[in-house]
């Protein structure tokens, strides 16, 4: 179950990201990933493992409800280069069918003001990701409805879509600045300036 929110990003006092990260990450005992990038198991299979584009997963057209078990199953993901993801043991591979992004970032906070505050996302499956030079922010646009999809870079190759509520609170932050085609939204984390959008007017 997700922390109870206690810090607000509208909030006018600025915190520490020490604090923020405290606050939305009690459990201090940080979990330990696998190095899922060094196994290279000679099996794979595939038993029809899905994730869908609002993060659910699912097996064999049934929803895995267990959330212990999507979090298990998480650590163990990997993306390869050719855009292909797999659950990896050093024993053998499952791939996995992923929608859109395997993760969801349903919750963004700020600790700091202005070109040095840091954001902090939490993801559905409990990743706290700070965005900033190695945790990009992407926007993709869809050419015919011109819809803003908005993803950051969690681990390796592997994305998380941000929420609808996530991206509204994130606009909320966006600051005007000028770029070489024009003025440009977007927000400043640990140094790095995201663009998010144009902007209007």
């Amino acid at each position: 179950m997700m922390a109870k929110r206690d810090v607000k990003s509208n909030e006018n006092t600025a915190i520490s990201l020490e604090e923020l990260l405290k606050a939305i990450s009690p459990d201090k005992s940080a979990r330990k990933l696998p190095p899922v990038d060094s196994w290279q198991p000679e099996r794979s299979t595939d038993i029809d493992m899905e994730i869908r584009a609002n993060g659910s997963w699912w097996h064999e057209g049934g929803r895995i409800n267990r959330e212990k078990l999507v979090k298990l199953f998480s650590t163990i993901l990997r993306k390869d280069e050719d855009g292909s993801f797999w659950l990896v043991t050093p024993y053998e591979k499952v791939v996995v069918h992923v929608e859109d992004a395997p993760f969801m970032a349903v919750r963004v906070d700020r600790a700091g003001e202005g070109e040095t505050q840091s954001l902090a996302f939490v993801t559905n499956v409990g990743d706290v990701v700070v965005a900033g030079k190695d945790h990009p922010i992407r926007i993709e646009t869809d050419p015919d409805t011109l819809e803003p999809s908005p993803y950051l870079l969690v681990r390796g190759r592997l994305e998380a879509k941000l929420s609808r509520p996530a991206f509204y609170e994130l606009a909320g932050m966006a600051v005007e600045t000028p770029s070489d085609g024009g003025r440009t939204l977007g927000v400043w984390s640990d140094g790095e300036f995201f663009p998010i959008g144009p902007a209007e007017g």
